[in-house]
Order: structure tokens, then C-alpha cells, then sequence
């Protein structure tokens, strides 16, 4: 069927059941879904053959509301349970996909930890090692698997916001994309890049999750959209081990133009892939356990403060990350478009030499150094907070496959030691504000208040200070609002055309 041919079909129905009308994605490509108005009577026209199918959907006045009804639509819809069978082994499959992941990713960062611990050569080793493994990856990124540069976060942000044509949404999210995804990140982390695993899981999901529509009946409304936000949402649940992290994520930062429609399945498929991550990489907490703490109010000025600063910084952080995939008139800009080879060796070669300055404290995620402070060491450099922040901004602009939750994590870990030094508080009783400024930075750079107080409270087992967690992720998210818009919003918007206009043209190759 052609569009002329799925126009003139419209057409022939009425115009009140016309009303409504919405474009939603289906097996065969595109599914026009229309609620008649009252009274209209139910008609369905399809032709499996075509990418068109359309379904006029009686109101739910005109539908039975026994009860004896629904049970036996129930138990009669056996496809409909195959359907969620097959979503649901999806979620499965993605538990494992992120669980294997993980221990990738941990391998490669255990790695280059023992590299660089060999004498006196490996001491200056990331000087080289570093440099030529970032060029390597981000040849192959280029060369094979465009559209895995970044996060991910934008990409399935873009897939899910912005109608676009099937073809350019595998570009942004597929299943290809999520195994190559795999593998350069943690390349990455083996190279000793200041990059985290975490947000990558989330468009790694997404593709896993995306690729169980083929298997549905075309009679299904579990649309492609459904799928790909419990993907990602079971992603992060997976990755942080936190699965009601992952359905705050879904909620928050997933749904702003359209809610799921299938919202228990889709929750479901999220605690599925979280409860694979539990079984299979045990129940822990990646910093250890806070220690409760009695919140006095003395507390409360240096909290302030922390979560004001880690506004500012998340603020600053968010419109780096943007400005330097969007590029200005200005000579670094300009070679980096012209050289981009060149300048992820340069980039690189920055990340080794801070990695040396501060004995490779700021390699990797930084989930040693975040754990160490919150168990009340502290003998990180006296500049470790700049030295991280600059490594992971330095890390995103050489243009690899990198995520910023961990090292956001990490560097508000670290402003909320410097803000507890200036007050005068040191070993435990600094741990609140450590706790603080992991939740303020977070979601100052993400922008997502919510995401961040639940998984920094799941991750450090931080239940004791749910409250004061929830107030300084809030006042960080407003501080940061009033310098940059969401991160994650800006980069999606730069991968599609004319707007987000559904057009023909290829996407642009994401940041």
C-alpha cells in the first residue's frame, strides 16, 4: 500500500472518527491507529503486504466492561501472552547482555590498573598506550559503528521524541549497534579514558530490547517505543543494579511527549532485567554501605553549599559536553572537523598526563576513589575533583563511545570532600556531604533529580538520608536549569533533521 493509497483509506472513514488520529510504529512499518468517535462502528482495514495498516478503536464506552468479559478476553488472547513472552525473554536476554557487560568493562579497567602498576614503564606506559588505543577506536567507530559516539543517552532520546523513518532509527538504535557499543566502550576504559559504562547500557538496552519487535504478532500494540523504553530503563536498573532507578529513569527521562502505553509490561520487562543483574552479580552496593549518619544543623550550611556548588559544576559540565559537539568559530572546533584522528590523540594524551599527575586516580569510572571517600579514607590529590573533571570533558570531546554517569558520580564525590575540608570536617563526619555532592552533580548534569537521588540512594544504600538527598538534588537541578537546558534534550536534537521533521535525509552521525 503507498502513502496515496493509505491517505485515500483515511479518507473513506469518517471524519469524527478521524479524530484523534495518531502515527504510531508497526510491524510492517508504519500503524495508523484512529479512535472512532461514539457510536461508530468498529472497522479494520489491513493488508500485510503493505506498511500500512489502519485500526479504527471503538471508545471505551462502546466496549464490554464485564468482568466476565475481560477474563475471557484473557484467557481466549493467546497470542497477545506469546507477545509478552517474547518481551518479556527480551528483558532477560537484556539482563544478561548488560551483566556480561559489566564484567568486560571491569576487566578492562583491572587491566590497565595492572599496566600501569608495572614499574617504572608502566608508570609512563599511558603516555603511548592511551593515545594509540583512542585513535584505534574511534577509527573503528567511524569507519563501522557510527552512531555509537557518546553516551547513547541522545540516541534513544532522539529515537523516542522525534518521528523519524525506521531507517533512520536504526542508525540511533538497533542491536548491532548495542553488541559494537559494547566493545568500544570498554576499549575505552582499557585505553584509561575517564568513561563510565553506565549511560552506554541505557542505548545498549534499548537495541536489545528494540530487536524483540520482529518476533511479535502484527496484531500486537506493543510498538517499537514500548520496547525501546523498557530497554533502556533496564539498562540502568541492570548497569546501577538499582531496578527502581531504572523506572524513575523511565518515567523522568523517557517519557516527556508520550507515556508508554503498556506501562506494566514495560515495568515488568525493567525489574526482569534488574533481578538477572542481582541473581548473577550478587546484591551489592558499588560504593559499599553509607554509614548512618545523625544529620545535625550544622550540616545544613555546608549542604547548601554543596549542593549550590555541584549546581554551578553540573551546570558548567552539561554546556561543555554540548558546546563541544555542536562547535563554535574557534581553531580547536575548526581541527577537530578537519582532524578528528589527531585530535582524540591529543585529547587522549591530555587524559594519560592527567592520569599521571594524579596517580591514575581519575582513570576509569572512579569507582575506587568514590568508595574510598565515602568509607571515610581520604588520600586522593588535593586537586583530584578538577583533574576528574577535566579527564571525563576530555574523554567526551574525543569524540569515543563514553558515559558520564560514573565520573559524574565520582567528580560530585569529590566537590562534596573539598566543600566538608573548607567547613573543617574530615573522615566520617564528611561523609554526608560526600553523599551530597554525588546526588547534587548528577543531577545538575543530567538534569534528572529524581534518577539521581534514587540510584545514589540504592547505590550507597543510603536510605538514612532520603530527605536531604531528595532536597539537594532538587536545589542542584534548579541551580543548573538557570545555565544550560537538559544535556541529554540538546544532543538528541543535533541527530535529527529539519527539527525533527520526518524526512527522508540520513541523520546526522551523533555526537
Amino acid at each position: 500500500m503507498t502513502d496515496e493509497n493509505a491517505k485515500r483509506l483515511i479518507e473513506q472513514v469518517p471524519t469524527a472518527a478521524r479524530d484523534g488520529a495518531r502515527l504510531r510504529e508497526g510491524h510492517f512499518g508504519q500503524l495508523l491507529k484512529v479512535r472512532a468517535a461514539p457510536g461508530a462502528a468498529r472497522c479494520i482495514q489491513s493488508d500485510t503486504a503493505s506498511r500500512y495498516r489502519l485500526v479504527i478503536v471503538l471508545p471505551m464506552s462502546e466496549q464490554p466492561h464485564s468482568p466476565w468479559h475481560r477474563v475471557r478476553d484473557e484467557i481466549t488472547g493467546g497470542r497477545q501472552w506469546l507477545d509478552r513472552a517474547v518481551v518479556l525473554t527480551y528483558a532477560v536476554i537484556t539482563g544478561l547482555v548488560v551483566v556480561g557487560f559489566t564484567l568486560l568493562a571491569e576487566s578492562a579497567i583491572e587491566t590497565f590498573g595492572h599496566l600501569s602498576r608495572l614499574g617504572t614503564i608502566g608508570r609512563w606506559l599511558p603516555l603511548l598506550w592511551t593515545p594509540a588505543l583512542a585513535v584505534g577506536l574511534l577509527w573503528i567507530t567511524r569507519r563501522f559503528a557510527q552512531g555509537t559516539q557518546g553516551s547513547g543517552i541522545p540516541q534513544v532520546v532522539a529515537a523516542l521524541e522525534y518521528p523519524m523513518l525506521e531507517k533512520q532509527q536504526s542508525r540511533l538504535v538497533s542491536l548491532s549497534l548495542s553488541l559494537k557499543k559494547i566493545v568500544l566502550v570498554s576499549g575505552g576504559l582499557l585505553a584509561g579514558l575517564s568513561i563510565g559504562r553506565e549511560g552506554p547500557t541505557v542505548q545498549v538496552g534499548a537495541g536489545v530490547m528494540q530487536h524483540a519487535r520482529r518476533w511479535l504478532s502484527q496484531q500486537s500494540t506493543i510498538d517499537t517505543h514500548d520496547l525501546i523504553v523498557a530497554g533502556a530503563a533496564a539498562g540502568i536498573a541492570a548497569a546501577f543494579n538499582t531496578p527502581l532507578g531504572g523506572i524513575i529513569f523511565a518515567i523522568e527521562q523517557l517519557s516527556r511527549r508520550r507515556s508508554f502505553s503498556h506501562s506494566g509490561l514495560v515495568i515488568i520487562s525493567i525489574v526482569m532485567a534488574g533481578l538477572v543483574a542481582v541473581a548473577l552479580l550478587g546484591n551489592l552496593t558499588y560504593f559499599g554501605e553509607l554509614r548512618a549518619q545523625q544529620l545535625t544543623l550544622s550540616l545544613i550550611t555546608p549542604g547548601l553549599a554543596v549542593a549550590i556548588v555541584c549546581g554551578l559544576a553540573g551546570g558548567l559540565f552539561s554546556r561543555l559536553i554540548v558546546t563541544s559537539f555542536l562547535g563554535l568559530p574557534d581553531r580547536f572546533s575548526s581541527y577537530r572537523a578537519q582532524h578528528p584522528l589527531k585530535f582524540a590523540a591529543a585529547c587522549a594524551l591530555a587524559v594519560a598526563v592527567i592520569g599521571i599527575v594524579s596517580g591514575q586516580a581519575t582513570a576509569g569510572a572512579g569507582y575506587v576513589p568514590t568508595r574510598a571517600l565515602l568509607e571515610g579514607q581520604d588520600e586522593l590529590p588535593a586537586l583530584y575533583t578538577l583533574l576528574k573533571f577535566c579527564a571525563t570533558w576530555l574523554s567526551a570531546w574525543s569524540g569515543l563511545p563514553a558515559g558520564v554517569f560514573a565520573p559524574s558520580l565520582a567528580i560530585g564525590a569529590g566537590i562534596g570532600r573539598d566543600v566538608a575540608w573548607l567547613a573543617g570536617l574530615s573522615g566520617p563526619a564528611a561523609i554526608p556531604l560526600i553523599a551530597f555532592g554525588m546526588v547534587g552533580f548528577l543531577s545538575a548534569s543530567t538534569q534528572g533529580p529524581l534518577t539521581a537521588f534514587i540510584i545514589v540512594m540504592e547505590m550507597v544504600a543510603g536510605q538514612s538520608m532520603v530527605l536531604s538527598l531528595m532536597a539537594v538534588a532538587l536545589v542542584a537541578t534548579g541551580v543548573s536549569r538557570l545555565l544550560t537546558p537538559p544535556m541529554f534534550l540538546e544532543l538528541a536534537a543535533l541527530l535529527v533533521p529539519q527539527g525533527g521533521a520526518v524526512s527522508p535525509v540520513p541523520v546526522k552521525d551523533p555526537p
